[in-house]
């Protein structure tokens, strides 16, 4: 079985949410010791210690540019995380235009797209939200049908982190570039996870995340295709292009920068193993009834296992429930729906898919990474059976 991180039990510990946040490896960690002790100079310092520092940043930039094969390493725009590097995308295009223009966003973003969308759309700006199909897929034709001439940028996240669907980011990204609009996806939950190769995939601007990879949190990027422009959301000292101003974290930074070399070498082997106990995971929990699969078996994140209760209410059973009751048993899975002032509400990724709000409340996720066993799988199945059990749910007699 996986490594128990907590030590206030003797439980056995089993840690499915990768998707959530993955724990830094050993070699992220030495890395950021040894600048943290000996490498702490600000990189924009001209004398030898800040030198040293420049160095150790434009190294990380290299290891990071290496995950996606970005073409030139300045390609890759240090951020604070996933969440920066989106707002950095939209933002930072829509700032270029003195009045509002028109955008064309999934409607399954993630909020870091959806809500700086919203912003925009507050201030006049016109938005088209493609819809999907039952297994979270965005269908091309509707994107051809939305594009206008007015449009300035097509954002479409790569995997959906709730639901595990992979995106037809290449066939989408061609159309968006035969029509001469900018495409940017936010690939947090991919990259590390599918190769992934910018100088082949027609995508203008690519988010990614630090510690969806195994690096420390609070270190992101933005890659911009080179050529592009885009115009910074902080003024300060003209750190990252200018595109970022503000100290560059260099212990994080550095951490983020081994995690990505360190995953572009294992992707090959990781893949293919995650892939297998994702299935198997699916496979074991098949035979108890109402409980479905979500998201695109076929195109879908490799680690991901996403399903929900055709019954669950929001007061006796929900995703938050089967969470709760998970974690008693030691194992971390997470939930789709989300709990505002007490009140559960349903999964907006669910709704957009077209299942009801009452099974739209029931949605759960369990993600597997570099320490997840085919034990742990195993274990993780018959608990999870155990706990419906328990909760006496029969979910033969509800229907969807």
């Amino acid at each position: 079985m996986s490594v128990c991180v907590l030590t206030i039990t003797n439980r056995m510990q089993i840690y499915l949410d990768y998707s959530a946040t993955t724990p830094p490896r050993t070699e992220a960690i030495a890395a950021m010791q040894t600048v943290f002790s000996q490498q702490w100079g600000n990189p924009s310092s001209l004398h030898d210690w800040g030198q040293r520092a420049a160095t150790i940043v434009e190294q990380a930039r290299i290891q990071v540019a290496g995950l996606i094969n970005a073409p030139v390493p300045e390609s890759i725009i240090f951020t604070a995380g996933g969440t920066e590097a989106d707002n950095l995308a939209i933002m930072g295009i829509a700032k270029l235009y003195a009045l509002p223009q028109h955008i064309i966003i999934s409607s399954i973003e993630h909020s870091a797209i959806s809500e700086p969308v919203r912003s925009l759309e507050r201030r006049g700006w016109e938005v088209t939200r493609l819809s999907v199909d039952a297994k979270g897929r965005v269908n091309p034709l509707d994107l051809q049908a939305a594009l206008r001439s007015n449009t300035v940028l097509v954002s479409v996240i790569y995997g959906q982190s709730e639901i595990g669907t992979v995106q037809a980011i290449a066939e989408l990204g061609n159309i968006a570039r035969t029509h001469g609009v900018l495409f940017h996806t936010d690939a947090v939950q991919s990259v590390g996870r599918l190769p992934i190769d910018v100088q082949q995939l027609p995508v203008d601007l690519l988010s990614l995340s630090s510690h969806k990879i195994y690096g420390p949190q609070g270190a992101g990027a933005l890659y911009m295709r080179p050529g592009v422009e885009i115009l910074p959301l902080l003024g300060g000292g003209g750190q990252e292009r200018g595109l970022r101003s503000g100290t560059q974290a260099t212990p994080i930074i550095a951490g983020f920068g081994v995690a990505a070399e360190l995953a572009a070498q294992e992707i090959v082997k990781e893949t293919p193993r995650l892939i297998k106990l994702r299935d198997r995971l699916f496979a074991l929990l098949a035979d108890i009834p109402g409980l479905i699969p979500t998201g695109d078996m076929e195109h879908r994140l490799p680690h991901h296992v996403s399903l929900a209760l055709e019954s669950a209410d929001g007061k006796k059973l929900s995703g938050k429930t089967l969470v709760r009751q998970m974690n008693l048993a030691g194992i971390g899975i997470s939930a789709g729906s989300a709990c505002h002032s007490g009140k559960l509400s349903p999964s907006p990724i669910l709704l957009a898919m077209g299942y009801s709000d009452k099974v739209a409340l029931g949605g759960i996720r369990m993600t597997l990474g570099r320490d997840t066993t085919e034990a742990d799988i195993d274990w993780t199945a018959m608990v999870l059976k155990q706990v419906l059990q328990r909760l006496a749910v029969d979910l033969s007699l509800v229907k969807r």
